[in-house]
């Protein structure tokens, strides 16, 4: 496979969940450099902005499966890894496998259960294995997170611990469609009685595994020069060293930078990271990871206006 067939494949699935979906493009298209990259997202957004059948639509496009966990507050680990429970018919204890053994996974609402729970989820985010009584299980090599939360000022939430935060390569604020977007989907949507499954609405597999396999080999190869590598260690570094920032991004987001600007490059046709590729995914990178200090959260300051200080203040290699 080459760059130029990844970037046809990417558009091919793109056009397979527009089929569903109105609008959301950059969604989409984060969605697409985290699956190139080995990466995880977490969407934020009020209810009934299409997270979950941007999620299923997704992973239909893609012929993987696809598995859904609606987390409440009385969710246990337990009830997303599996355990193993005693048959009293064979007088042994069997295998139970949880819904986290699936290649696409919808954590619906993950703000809704308790950090312990959410906890059961950092190991298989992180190695793609879930150990149940001291025994370690593989999950897919395609195994993805797509994680929806309500914002932070609804009722009945619980943020996020840093520690899980930190293993979602993209955070994405799902907002309203334009004016012309909800028309569209009121016309079409509110014309359909059938559920909203991504058969329905016509969407077809046009990739599958092996495929995929194919695709992530060639992001792998897509080059990275010195000083775009320089540029993505000024721009984590320099999170470090804000006022207005209580913590900034680790390691491991650097780490992730690289890794998603190779896909966004390979989704673009191209075989080498530019510095726009960085500085277009930097926001998404690093909103969910940088925590405002006491004193800015007092002036009412933003992150997301933190963060676009940063890439400003930051000069790109030319």
């Amino acid at each position: 496979m080459t760059v130029e067939e990844v970037q046809a494949l990417g558009q091919a699935i793109k056009q397979e969940v527009a089929r569903a979906v109105v609008g959301q493009e950059s969604t989409i298209d984060l969605m697409l450099v985290a699956l190139f990259s080995g990466g995880h997202i977490l969407l934020e957004g009020p209810p009934g902005t299409a997270k979950t059948l941007i999620a299923h639509s997704f992973a239909h496009a893609l012929g993987l499966d696809f598995g859904r966990i609606q987390f409440t507050p009385d969710l246990m680990p337990g009830d997303i890894i599996g355990a193993n429970l005693f048959n009293f018919q064979t007088s042994q204890f069997s295998l139970t496998r949880g819904p986290i053994f699936t290649e696409l996974l919808l954590a619906d609402e993950i703000n809704r259960t308790p950090p312990k729970t959410q906890a059961a989820l950092l190991e298989a985010m992180q190695e793609r294995t879930v150990t149940i009584d001291g025994e370690s299980l593989a999950l897919s090599d395609r195994f993805m997170v797509v994680a929806t939360q309500n914002p932070i000022e609804q009722q009945g939430v619980y943020p996020l611990p840093e520690a899980q935060l930190d293993r979602f390569l993209f955070k994405q604020s799902v907002d309203y469609p334009s004016a012309a977007e909800e028309r569209k989907i009121v016309a079409t949507h509110g014309a359909r009685t059938h559920p909203m499954t991504p058969q329905a609405w016509g969407v077809a597999p046009v990739a599958d595994a092996a495929r995929i396999a194919e695709a992530i080999a060639v992001v792998n190869g897509v080059r990275l020069v010195d000083e775009v590598i320089d540029y993505i260690l000024a721009l984590i570094r320099g999170t470090r060293d804000v006022a207005d920032l209580e913590s900034g991004a680790s390691p491991r987001a650097g780490a992730m930078l690289a890794g998603a600007a190779r896909a966004r490059a390979a989704l673009d046709g191209r075989d080498f990271v530019i510095p726009d590729d960085v500085k277009a995914l930097a926001p998404a990178l690093l909103r969910h990871r940088l925590i405002l200090s006491p004193a800015a959260e007092i002036d009412g300051r933003r992150i997301e206006d933190v963060v676009t200080s940063i890439i400003d203040m930051i000069e790109a290699p030319r």
